[in-house]
């Protein structure tokens, strides 16, 4: 059983202007967020832009972090889907490829009901590889839910719980209810709070960017020192910025996240290109001086 805790950046998926896989790229970050500190590397999440990359590519970049890692860190893989049968299919592999755990939503598209989502996390812990729950609504809209956490943790249908959901009370309650169950914040901005209340780690896609960031904030939290912690999150706070200067008229909100966070990432000579993955649009001239002014002044 791995023991999830620390930082753990979504890892994002560099693609060629081709339109293949940039392996070199992808091994070069991964090799950087490791040297930085993180504690694990999650392929196949949203920074690694996972619904819009096919089977075979998202197994090639497990392949590709699984071999950066070397056994120094966890690799977790994202089997993002819609139901229990396309989830065990899509993770039937994982293993094989070097996966410590797969990171599953619960169903979604089908409304489905609690119950059902507890079958649906039954199912896949009867898998080879250990679970962790991943509650998104804001991509599933479908919220996992405080009370379907902990029913997981409780009956051992998974090992950890990564929050995306911005619901600090209900993160407090999985967290202030369960004991031995991972709890790991997706938030960039709110990465001390959920510390404060007791989460074990966090899964920031800022960290690509800043890596040493987040690692900072973790330990000196850890340490018990508060106000520096918190000095880091306003200036990780800052640096999250970059995700608001693409002009939304043009393009939506994830194309413009995730291609200040490539070229932020491009920028600075971590991955060759800030390509993106059909069907999003890349930033334009504009908007990458932006994301470069703000890099300037708070990284």
């Amino acid at each position: 059983m791995i023991s999830l805790s620390g930082v753990i950046p979504p890892v994002v998926t560099p693609r060629t202007a081709d339109g293949a896989l940039d392996r070199a790229s992808l091994a070069r970050l991964c090799n950087h967020l490791i040297d930085a500190g993180v504690s694990g590397l999650f392929l196949g999440g949203s920074s690694g832009e996972a619904a819009l990359l096919d089977q075979s590519t998202r197994l090639a970049a497990l392949d590709v972090a699984v071999e950066a890692a070397a056994g120094r860190v966890p690799v977790l893989y994202g089997v993002i889907e819609t139901g229990t049968a396309r989830v065990l299919e899509a993770a039937r592999p994982a293993a094989a490829h070097g996966a410590a755990a797969i990171v599953a939503t619960g169903p979604f598209y089908v409304a489905p009901h609690p119950t059902e989502t507890l079958a649906h996390f039954e199912a896949l812990a009867r898998g080879s590889l250990p679970v962790v729950a991943y509650d998104i609504p804001s991509a599933t809209h479908v919220r996992l839910g405080a009370a379907t956490a902990i029913a997981l943790a409780r009956e051992g249908y998974a090992i950890g719980l990564k929050d995306s959901s911005g619901d600090l009370a209900a993160l407090r309650q999985v967290i202030d209810e369960t004991d031995g169950f991972a709890v790991l914040t997706g938030s960039e901005v709110l990465a001390d709070v959920a510390l404060d209340l007791g989460a074990d780690g966090i899964v920031p896609g800022l960290g690509n960017v800043d890596p040493h960031g987040y690692v900072r904030l973790f330990e000196v939290h850890r340490a018990g020192d508060r106000a520096a912690a918190s000095r880091e999150q306003a200036r990780l706070t800052k640096l999250f910025g970059i995700v608001d200067v693409a002009d939304r008229a043009r393009i939506g909100f994830t194309a413009g996240a995730l291609g200040a966070f490539k070229e932020a990432l491009a920028h600075r000579g971590w991955i060759d290109s800030p390509a993106m993955w059909a069907p999003l649009s890349p930033l334009d001239d504009v908007e990458r001086k932006a994301v470069r002014s703000v890099l300037a002044e708070y990284l």
